[in-house]
């Protein structure tokens, strides 16, 4: 899910284009600033500090200065409003506003038993490390058979999240990664659709638990696109249920998911601290 721009704001955008052009050219060209004209430093920068940003840190990373990650920032963030669909946008606006809120979920990871265990086996979720007929044969209920159901219903794969790139850090390059990778995990366990209501209750959800700028500006301008009903729905019964189970749920980062197929939904959201999903259809 993507954030959003109000449907009557659209027609005055005439940048939309060109910033689309200019975003898709540097996330394509390796990172070569297309805002600043070139990629040398600016005058102001230590070129010390420069010459240390310039090396990539692991496979796929693009450094970037602080200039070149506002400049992103402000981009996508445009872009990811004008269309939500745009789900690279939402990538790089998570990671190049979410250092500080990654820094504190790494420190949550590193001071849980499991989450450190994590950290340092670097599991990944994706269909070559699933093993998706098993989990199919898993009995009803079961978090792993509930899980390929929801990636089935709502024709979803988890290899369609977008690897890190302008993270400057390889750990929380990872963070980033483990979160993007256990969102569909979060609809599962919150019982939410892939539906415009759907993704702006799990957002609400991660924006209390991750403290990610991405998902409190989604959670904020999330609803402008529903309905009154839907809106009234959303603001009287499903927000209250998201914000209390985010406040009182452990960091969602800190759960061997790929460990825990066999067990059942209502036994993990118990342990996790999640309440139960109000009884109302999304």
């Amino acid at each position: 899910m993507g954030l959003f721009l109000p449907r009557g704001a659209q027609n005055s955008l005439p940048l939309v284009v060109h910033l689309r052009r200019a975003l898709d050219s540097y996330l394509f060209t390796g990172g070569r600033c297309q805002f600043c004209h070139t990629g040398q430093p600016l005058a102001a920068e230590s070129p010390v500090d420069d010459k240390a940003k310039r090396y990539p840190l692991y496979p796929g990373h693009i450094p970037t200065t602080a200039l070149q990650k506002a400049l992103l920032a402000a981009g996508s963030a445009f872009m990811a409003l004008y269309n939500p669909y745009r789900h690279d946008m939402v990538a790089v606006l998570g990671e190049t506003t979410g250092f500080l809120a990654l820094q504190t979920l790494r420190e949550k990871m590193r001071l849980d038993p499991e989450g450190y265990r994590i950290l340092q086996e670097r599991p990944r979720i994706r269909l070559s490390t699933l093993d998706v007929a098993g989990l199919r044969a898993l009995p009803d209920g079961a978090f792993g058979r509930e899980y390929v159901r929801f990636l089935d219903v709502n024709r979803v794969s988890p290899d369609t999240r977008m690897p890190a790139r302008f993270v400057d850090d390889e750990e929380l390059a990872y963070v980033v990664q483990r979160y993007r990778e256990v969102h569909d995990l979060m609809h599962t366990l919150l019982g939410m659709p892939t539906n415009m209501l759907g993704e702006v209750v799990v957002k609400w959800f991660e924006a209390v638990q991750t403290g990610l700028p991405m998902c409190i500006l989604g959670a904020l301008f999330g609803p402008v696109r529903l309905n009154a009903r839907k809106l009234r729905l959303l603001t009287t019964e499903l927000i209250p249920w998201a914000v209390r189970s985010g406040t009182t749920a452990n960091c969602i980062l800190n759960y061997y998911y790929e460990q825990r197929w066999e067990q059942s939904v209502e036994s993990l959201r118990n342990e996790m601290g999640i309440l139960p999903p109000p009884a109302i259809q999304v």
